[in-house]
């Protein structure tokens, strides 16, 4: 998978399309990605009681995944975020680097 947790990504399609967030987490085995702010849906919880007696439970609004089709990465050029696919280049030691195919710079 070409996108890791940590990197800044923009939704290209969907209902979330043009929001941009940070990947929380990278989910390879399923193509999917977890973005920070994106694809917010409410989940109810049982109501259940914690140790100190507190009640839990309720609707709760977090983050599911998306399929990693969905987004692009976004990487800084002058100052600017530039939207950009990803490419690999080997360096003299044969190490994997990441680049970004609009900039040409190294990820």
């Amino acid at each position: 998978m070409k996108i890791k947790k940590g990197d800044l990504v923009q939704v290209i399609t969907g209902k979330d399309r043009g929001k941009q967030g940070k990947v929380i987490m990278a989910i390879p085995t399923e193509n999917r990605v977890l973005v920070e702010g994106v694809n917010r849906v409410k989940k109810h919880t049982k109501a259940g009681q914690t140790a100190r007696g507190s009640q839990t439970g309720g609707i709760v609004t977090t983050e599911a995944p998306v399929h990693v089709s969905n987004v692009q990465l976004v990487v800084e050029k002058d100052g600017k975020k530039v939207v950009t696919r990803v490419g690999f280049r080997f360096d003299d030691e044969g190490n994997k680097i990441r680049v970004a195919k609009r900039t040409g710079e190294d990820i």
